[in-house]
C-alpha cells in the first residue's frame, strides 16, 4: 500500500470529520466519572454520533483480517488496559484512568482521536503517567513539517517517556487515515531521527502513543481485542490526527473543548 496525498477536497472533509471526532469527547465528557459503565459511555457517544452528527461509527463491527468484528462503537481503555478496550459492564470507579478513543465517518472519511480521563481522586503516579503522554503526543506533533521522516515522531516520542522512567508500547503505532480507517503510513512511536517515510504536503496520519508506567510487555485478553499491560501496571494514551501542511503542520481533531497543547512545545 502505498501512501496517500490528499487533495485539497479531501483535506476539508478530514477537517470535519475530525472536529466531529473531536466533539464526540467534548460532549461525553461530563459523563465520565465514578458510577457509569463503559458500555453507557459505549452508548452516549453512538447516539451522539449517529443521531447528533449525522456520521457512522467507525468502529462498531469493523473486523480486520484475523478478528472477529469489533462489538462497540468507542474504545474503553481503563488502568492497565493499553488500547482497544472493549465496553461492557465495568462500573467506572474513583481512581481510575480511562482512555475513550472514537473514530467518526463523515461523507466517507475517518476522524480519528483519543484522550485520558481521570476519575475523582488519581494518585499522583496516574496523574504524571497521563500528563507525559500527553507531553509525548505533543512533541511527536512538533516535529511534523515536510521534508521530515516519519522515525522523527517516535524518536522524540520515544526519548521523552524514557526520560521520564516510562515504557513505549512497540506493537501497535499510528497510522495514515482517510477514507480508509488505517492507511500507511505506519508512524511507530518509537525510533531514531532521519529514518523512515519522508513527510510530504497532504500526508495525514495519526500520533496516539501508548506508554506503560511499567515495562513494554502487553497481551491480547479473551475477547480477542483488548490490550493490557503484561505487568498489570497502568497505561496511557492520547491521540490526534495530522495533516503535513506546506510550512508544518495542522492538527485537524480540534475542538472547543479540547486541552490545549503544552506552553513550552514549540
Amino acid at each position: 500500500m502505498s501512501i496517500s496525498i490528499k487533495t485539497s477536497e479531501e483535506i476539508e472533509k478530514m477537517r470535519i470529520a475530525g472536529r466531529l471526532a473531536s466533539e464526540v469527547l467534548d460532549y461525553v465528557e461530563p459523563f465520565v466519572k465514578a458510577g457509569i459503565t463503559t458500555d453507557e459511555l459505549d452508548r452516549l457517544c453512538h447516539d451522539y454520533t449517529v443521531n447528533v452528527q449525522g456520521a457512522i461509527p467507525a468502529p462498531l463491527n469493523y473486523a480486520p483480517k484475523g478478528y472477529n468484528p469489533y462489538p462497540k462503537s468507542i474504545c474503553a481503555s481503563v488502568n492497565h488496559q493499553v488500547c482497544h478496550g472493549v465496553p461492557g459492564d465495568r462500573v467506572l470507579k474513583n481512581g481510575d484512568i480511562v482512555n475513550l478513543d472514537v473514530t467518526p465517518i463523515k461523507n466517507g472519511y475517518h476522524g480519528d482521536t483519543s484522550r485520558m480521563y481521570l476519575i475523582g481522586e488519581t494518585s499522583i503516579q496516574a496523574r504524571r503517567l497521563c500528563e507525559i503522554t500527553f507531553e509525548c503526543l505533543w512533541l511527536g506533533i512538533s516535529v511534523v513539517r515536510p521534508g521530515g521522516r516519519i522515525g522523527d515522531i517516535g524518536a522524540i516520542i520515544q526519548k521523552h517517556a524514557e526520560k521520564n522512567g516510562y515504557s513505549v508500547v512497540r506493537e501497535y503505532c499510528g497510522h495514515g487515515i482517510g477514507a480508509k480507517f488505517h492507511e500507511d503510513p505506519q508512524v511507530t512511536h518509537y525510533g531514531k531521527v532521519g529514518t523512515g517515510p519522508l513527510m510530504e504536503p497532504g500526508m495525514i496520519f495519526t500520533i496516539e502513543p501508548m506508554i506503560n508506567a511499567g515495562k513494554a510487555g502487553i497481551r491480547e485478553m479473551a475477547d480477542g481485542w483488548t490490550i493490557v499491560t503484561k505487568d498489570h501496571s497502568l497505561s496511557a494514551q492520547w491521540e490526534h490526527t495530522v495533516l503535513v501542511t506546506a510550512t508544518g503542520h495542522e492538527v485537524l481533531t480540534l475542538s472547543a473543548g479540547c486541552r490545549p497543547k503544552p506552553d513550552w512545545i514549540a
